[in-house]
């Protein structure tokens, strides 16, 4: 929330070359590591220094598109998730898989290389990112004046006014609701992929076919972002396909833990990866219903912190849930029954924004 208040303040521009300055430099810091306590300290730093990218990012992209456009927009945004997997992965187990260089061992190598795009990006985007559409050198004028007048239209439409201390926004019910209806979505997602490479190892296969086919969910979530989030903003309807996409991912998540033939459990998986991946976007397309400027930093910061809870709650939960009963077919289950529960807070949040909108 407080990096997002002084994007607010100092601008996109500077203030993500900032995140990715420190992010960068702390990633490649770890290198530095001589025992738990500095691995501790460090790991602390760099989760408060890129913290707020992701919200940030949503954010800014509420100045420059329609709300009518944003499921598709964020969906697009999201593909950097399953993309980064699939580099990442076979990236990651080639780097330990060498001896290092310069001087540095195989996992040494591994937080530089992770770090150092981070820090070769800092240049390009203080030169490159416009602040606002009047900035964009891209546009015309009478692109700039179609754009002003969309999100203007968005404002009267949905009767947004900015108030004066946008720390209103963490008293207000929906930026709740909103938290709780994300928050199943990075708890699956975090939990299904940890324990994923386990659950591939399961089939029987060498270490080599894990890896190959630990990127195949991925290209479902690929598929699930491009098709899901545009379909949400033709029809112009959100809920629907966020509960559709929730349940479809619950069934096929519970489907694989029930069968045991390997092929269709990997098939089931892949198809909620699809789901799961796909319904992210349309839950961020609805904030900006309601939040406006300063406010929309706070609220969006809030959802974001408050959710991604859940990426610890995933794959601490199935652990716990695979140690008390010996297999990961239940932590699966657990992860279906917490997809159920964005189904019904999907229409809850719906008429929470109904009313609030008369």
């Amino acid at each position: 929330m407080p990096s997002n208040l002084a994007l607010d303040r100092f601008g996109a521009r500077v203030w993500f070359a900032r995140i990715m300055a420190t992010w960068g430099v702390i990633t490649m810091a770890m290198v530095l590591t001589q025992g738990p306590m500095s691995f501790y300290a460090l790991r602390f730093l760099l989760g408060a220094a890129e913290a707020g990218l992701y919200p940030g990012i949503l954010y800014f992209l509420t100045k420059w598109f329609p709300l009518r456009q944003r499921a598709r927009i964020i969906g697009l945004l999201v593909l950097a998730q399953p993309i980064s997997g699939i580099i990442a992965g076979p990236l990651a187990g080639w780097l330990l898989s060498t001896h290092g260089a310069f001087g540095m061992s195989n996992w040494q190598m591994l937080f530089v290389v992770a770090g150092l795009p981070a820090v070769l990006l800092v240049w390009p985007t203080l030169c490159l990112l416009p602040e606002t559409p009047a900035d964009a050198r891209w546009l015309s004028n009478a692109d700039r004046a179609w754009l002003e007048r969309e999100l203007a239209s968005d404002r009267a439409a949905h009767k947004l006014k900015q108030h004066g201390n946008p720390l209103a926004a963490l008293k207000d019910g929906r930026v709740l609701l909103l938290a709780l209806l994300f928050l199943p979505f990075p708890l699956s997602i975090y939990g299904l992929s940890l324990w994923l490479p386990t659950i591939i190892k399961a089939f029987g296969v060498s270490d080599s076919t894990t890896g190959l086919l630990f990127v195949v969910p991925y290209l479902f979530a690929i598929a699930g972002l491009l098709i899901v989030p545009r379909h949400s903003d033709k029809k112009d309807e959100r809920y629907g396909h966020i509960a559709a996409m929730s349940a479809f991912a619950a069934l096929t998540l519970a489907a694989s833990a029930w069968t045991h033939d390997a092929t269709l459990q990997f098939l089931l998986i892949c198809l909620s990866a699809f789901a799961i991946y796909a319904a992210q976007p349309i839950v961020w397309a609805l904030p900006g219903q309601f939040l406006t400027s300063a406010g929309a930093a706070v609220g969006i910061a809030t959802i974001n912190s408050l959710a991604n809870l859940g990426s610890y709650f995933g794959p601490w939960g199935i652990g716990v849930i695979k140690d008390t009963t010996g297999s990961l077919a239940a932590g699966l289950y657990f992860l279906a029954a917490i997809l159920l529960v964005a189904v019904v807070v999907s229409f809850v949040v719906r008429a929470a924004l109904a009313k609030s909108s008369h």
